[in-house]
């Protein structure tokens, strides 16, 4: 008989565990006497009898049904294991850890946006963290028509919803259009918020979502690099004021590259002063050209005034 026995016995055990899988039900025809129960390390199992919670346990290790489950079970703890009788109930193992999802915006999404009809077309992606937080709520929704969950099932319902909680977040409080990714953490906690109220209502917890980058029509991005551009050589102009300063501070200009530059930036606002100032000169000492037959103001070759005469009083060069 008792070989007859550890035939009808049962190793209730959920060995593929897979990442990608949330829980897996074990729902064999009956729980035998002799039967064994096998929990692996982030692994929960939980009872049902009757669609009903009869136990949840969470230690990992081999158990044997009838002396260590049983006697926990909340109307089954008296049941007896007979030859030929057995407990008719399913086992639901859950999958503990925290799932971290890669999510993307299916097609551009048009934001409201000031003077463009249309609205401004943008994608996003990033990742979000779940896990089971409610058991309860897993089996009254999800768990009770299914034999398994996965994470691709739960990112679909995620995604779908992510599209219009994108547009009200970017929306929300005038955020700068053309900087979405400053304000990409307020972004992405006010969606987790609303996200984890909807997905509480199955018996999963929205722990995380992040933004890792918005991404503008082609037009857009390339009016931000002209403009990242323009503000880079700004910057430049005053690191090179900058160093040119500390150089001359210091007392040596050429002890590193920026005092070097900012050396030949000081030759070149001295050689354009003395271009100037030449300039200036050349204009005050230029003698106008008198008419023909007219004497100048002024001699030609030594710029002395002539005061009418026909010879320089200082040069004596002819004036008419």
């Amino acid at each position: 008989m008792g070989l007859f026995g550890n035939q009808l016995a049962n190793v209730i055990e959920w060995n593929e565990n897979r990442d990608d899988v949330i829980f897996w039900k074990w729902n064999n025809d009956e729980i035998k006497k002799g039967s064994k129960l096998i929990i692996h390390s982030g692994q929960d199992a939980i009872f049902i009898y009757n669609g009903k919670i009869e136990g949840i346990f969470k230690d990992e290790g081999r158990f044997d049904v009838e002396s260590q489950i049983v006697p926990f079970l909340s109307t089954l703890k008296g049941f007896k294991f007979g030859f030929n009788s057995g407990i008719r109930a399913e086992v639901l193992f859950i999958n503990t850890k925290e799932f971290t999802v890669k999510w993307g915006t299916k097609n551009a999404i048009s934001i409201p946006t000031p003077n463009l009809p249309g609205g401004m077309p943008i994608r996003a992606f990033g990742t979000f963290n779940f896990k089971v937080d409610d058991y309860l709520a897993l089996i009254e929704k999800v768990a009770g028509i299914k034999k398994q969950y996965t994470v691709e099932d739960v990112k679909e319902r995620v995604i779908a919803m992510t599209d219009q909680l994108l547009m009200k977040w970017i929306s929300r409080e005038g955020k700068d259009m053309f900087n979405l990714q400053a304000n990409s953490f307020d972004i992405g906690n006010g969606i987790k918020t609303d996200l984890d109220m909807e997905m509480v209502k199955l018996g999963i917890s929205i722990t995380g979502f992040n933004i890792e980058s918005f991404s503008y029509p082609e037009s857009v991005r390339k009016m931000q690099e002209r403009a990242a551009s323009e503000s880079m050589m700004g910057d430049m102009n005053r690191h090179i004021q900058m160093s040119m300063a500390n150089g001359m501070e210091n007392g040596n200009m050429s002890s590193t590259m920026a005092n070097n530059v900012a050396g030949m930036q000081v030759g070149m606002m001295m050689g354009q002063q003395m271009a100037n100032a030449m300039q200036g000169a050349v204009n005050n000492n230029t003698v106008q050209q008198a008419p023909s037959g007219q004497v100048p103001n002024f001699c030609p070759n030594c710029g002395t005034k002539t005061n009418g005469a026909n010879f320089c009083s200082n040069c004596g060069t002819k004036l008419s």
